[in-house]
């Protein structure tokens, strides 16, 4: 008969805590069984399509709906007017002008009334018995609008002149944003003996997720119901509560499978309160389902930014200062949490690893002719990385000091930790020294030389680049760690982050098994009903693992807790002489013990238990906001270009991190080469554009280059491991620590490759026209 002890020990070596468990979604995603949004489908559901604004800037004369209204099929054609009862979309971060007033927000409503302010603004919505019905009534909606002139860059849109989206914000300017002490800042530059400066963009992105949006809305017996695309079923519940004017139990949100979001879809859409007020006034569902031209234009963008950055340093080379000014776009609205990634955490994010004594950043968030700009992977870490290691590069350069020196020189040591950062924050642990190293190692740093002279005989320039980056992640919220034992044996984990590509089950379960012993394989997780959730933050800015890890630890030890004393009962023992060790409850000194799943079925069961005790192992808890904390690493990349066309590849890449304690090393690895190929995507290909008129001119893959599999270089990753101490797990969060890496290593890569024909700085991207461009105005061209 086997030992329970040792069965136990036996599946924490395969499936606890640091084992390489691979994704349990798997199976059923690459059979085609996932249930994705568009995958639902409801009786006697109706279809909407919205009605979009084909100007970048107008004034809106007039909607007719007469000729839509009459086709047949269709069941309501929406306006603003419509939907005037609801409240609308908006940003409410406390983030302060420089003067000490609040942001210049915009309440966006689901449909626009007066002006129209980019390509995509919607304008109305159409709901038909079918799909087709309703795209033919769309097309015979005639808005009729004035064209005004548009501006779409965020420098441009804050100049005197410009013209301007609303009559009370004057300038164009949501934000205008200062951190630092301004007057030691500049005494730092002039007592430097050099600085460096560059103009710095960071560039407009398509998110592109696989899965486009799609949202289905009910109204039955008084109560709203959105099923979903989200990330995070809790929070998106609360914001349409907000904006439905609506009690909290009024409303349900569903999401089921997502196919990717990097942070376009936490917020509310307008289509969402388009399609619940329909399922009101109709007495039926109905079902919108983005297309991908549609998504080019009403899904957030990500980045755009417009950044100086400057860097002091003293003789030695020491950084005495940082200083960034320059402009975040907007878009024509606030998105919820836009305002934030070239303001705070443009400061969180440039302090990095590096010992800076001061730092300033002076920032404006702009409004424009543009989709709304909100958070995509990152989210203002790998541009404020990037923004650093562009620098420290030049100033190597400049300096004649060798860049890997330079940064030694900087780092700050493992025996500073605690470590107060000139952006405010503390870091509990790192040693980034060992993370440099390590990856110079495995690199083969060394034998760059020998790689380069082989690419110049084949006719190609190479070049190396180091991206090291520092990320705050976690935001605090709290977060549910819900832990319910089922009628067929299984136990859920019920949390507020959400899986939209993860793969959160496996390390939420290794998790569980490690606290409790309970079978990997009878645990299962419930995310995306909010009737369930009691908290919850969603998943965004690398916290998944860090916030429901603390939750599920935390609500373990409640089971525990309750445990005891049921097994007190059963075993007929004290509950004081329990202890709890290998999913066992065990009389001390003794060998008698009761499995947790044992204990569980006996109360399925029916246990009778004496008054008091606790009648159930389930437990309902939500922690405490988790504190920040602090992933971090080095990644080295080399490029080869074609000098001929300007074709750059990436052919070699490594990273190394230091994320805390790892949960489950296969999917940090996945973590990290995603995230490394989107930074290589922005690096070299990627970028959304408007022309003058504010005309999107990407709107299709036709325009808009992605990097697909024959980009991605051969990765070559470690971890080096120092637990963080804000958390139980000592995680530190990994999710968009690759774009971090992967923008700043590949740009300095491919500078450092271009270096030779005299170029000493290129913009986002360095596709190959751009390159090519480069090189023949380059003096060595010429």
């Amino acid at each position: 008969m086997n030992n329970p002890s040792d069965d136990a020990a036996l599946s924490l070596m395969k499936f606890g805590i640091g084992q390489p468990v691979p994704r349990t979604e798997d199976p059923t995603l690459v059979r085609g069984r996932g249930r994705y949004t568009d995958d639902v489908n409801k009786p006697n559901q109706a279809y909407a399509v919205m009605v979009r604004s084909r100007e970048a800037h107008g004034v809106i004369r007039g909607i007719d709906t007469d000729a839509a209204s009459k086709m047949p099929g269709v069941l309501a054609v929406l306006t603003a007017k419509d939907l005037e009862a609801y409240g609308g979309m908006k940003c409410a971060l406390p983030i302060k002008n420089k003067d000490g007033s609040p942001l210049k927000t915009t309440v966006r409503p689901a449909l626009t009334a007066d002006k129209v302010r980019f390509v995509g603004d919607p304008v109305a919505c159409v709901v038909a018995q079918t799909l087709g019905q309703a795209k033919d009534a769309a097309e015979a909606v005639a808005v009729d609008i004035d064209p005004l002139p548009a501006v779409t860059k965020a420098s441009e849109a804050a100049k005197s002149g410009a013209p301007q989206l609303y009559d009370d914000i004057p300038g164009n300017i949501a934000l205008d944003y200062h951190y630092g002490d301004s007057a030691k800042v500049e005494a730092a530059f002039q007592s430097a003996e050099h600085t460096v400066k560059l103009d710095l963009l960071n560039t407009r992105l398509i998110v592109a997720a696989m899965e486009p949006r799609a949202a289905i809305g009910e109204f039955d017996k008084g109560r709203w119901v959105l099923t979903s695309c989200s990330q995070g079923a809790f929070g998106l519940k609360g914001s349409l509560v907000d904006i439905l004017k609506a009690k909290p139990e009024e409303v349900r949100v569903l999401t089921g499978n997502v196919g990717g979001s990097f942070g376009m879809k936490a917020a509310v859409y307008p289509e969402y309160i388009c399609i619940l007020h329909a399922a009101k006034a109709l007495g039926r569902a109905v079902k919108w389902t983005d297309e991908r031209t549609g998504s080019f234009v009403s899904d957030h963008h990500g980045r755009d930014h417009e950044m100086t950055g400057e860097l002091a340093l003293d003789k030695d080379g020491t950084f005495l200062a940082l200083r960034f000014t320059g402009y975040g776009n907007m878009g024509a609205y606030l998105n919820p949490v836009s305002p934030l990634m070239p303001t705070l955490n443009a400061v969180k994010n440039t302090a990095s690893v590096y010992k800076t004594a001061l730092i300033e950043v002076s920032s404006k968030c702009v409004y424009t002719n543009t989709t709304l700009v909100s958070a995509y992977r990152g989210a203002g870490r790998p541009e404020g990385n990037y923004y650093v290691e562009r620098l420290i590069d030049t100033a190597a350069r400049e300096m004649g000091i060798d860049r890997l020196e330079l940064r030694r020189r900087n780092f700050i040591k493992p025996k500073e930790m605690p470590y107060h950062a000139a952006s405010d924050m503390t870091y509990d642990s790192g040693d980034f020294p060992a993370v440099f190293k390590r990856a110079l190692e495995m690199s083969d740093y060394k034998g760059f030389t020998k790689r380069k002279r082989e690419s110049k005989r084949a006719g190609k320039l190479r070049g190396i680049g180091v991206g090291c980056f520092l990320e705050v992640t976690a935001p605090p919220n709290k977060e549910m760690g819900g832990l319910r034992f089922e009628a067929n044996g299984d136990v859920t984990i019920i949390t507020g982050t959400l899986d939209y590509g993860q793969g959160h089950a496996a390390p939420y379960a290794q998790v569980l098994t490690t606290k409790l012993g309970i079978p990997f394989e009878k645990i299962k997780l419930l995310q995306g009903d909010s009737d369930e959730l009691i908290a919850g933050g969603g998943t965004g800015g690398s916290r998944s693992i860090t916030a429901s890890g603390q939750a599920i630890v935390e609500a373990s030890a409640k089971v525990i807790e309750n445990g005891k004393q049921i097994a007190a009962h059963v075993l007929e023992a004290s509950a004081g002489d329990i202890e709890f060790k290998n999913g066992r409850f065990v009389i001390a000194g003794t060998d008698r013990a009761v499995g947790i799943m044992e204990l569980a079925a006996k109360l399925r069961g029916g246990l009778k238990l004496p008054e008091g005790m606790p009648k159930t192992l389930d437990v309902k808890h939500a922690s405490e906001p988790v504190q920040s904390s602090f992933p971090n690493g080095c990644h080295i990349a080399e490029v080869e270009i074609d000098p001929a066309t300007g074709e750059t590849h990436v052919v070699k890449y490594t990273g190394v991190s230091d994320f805390g304690t790892i949960i489950n090393p296969l999917l940090v690895d996945g973590q990290v080469h995603g995230g490394v190929v989107q930074g290589i995507g922005q690096a070299l290909m990627e970028v959304a554009r408007y022309d003058s008129d504010g005309q999107f001119i990407t709107g299709s893959f036709m325009d808009y280059a992605m990097p697909r599999a024959h980009d991605a270089p051969p990765f070559v990753t470690a971890n080096v491991e120092v637990p963080a101490k804000s958390n139980p797990l000592g995680t530190k969060g990994c999710g968009e620590a690759g774009c971090a890496g992967g923008l700043a290593s590949v740009m300095n890569a491919i500078v450092d490759a271009l270096a030779e024909r005299g170029i000493t700085h290129l913009d986002m991207p360095a596709s190959p026209p751009r390159v090519w461009a480069a090189l023949q105005a380059a003096p060595q061209s010429a």
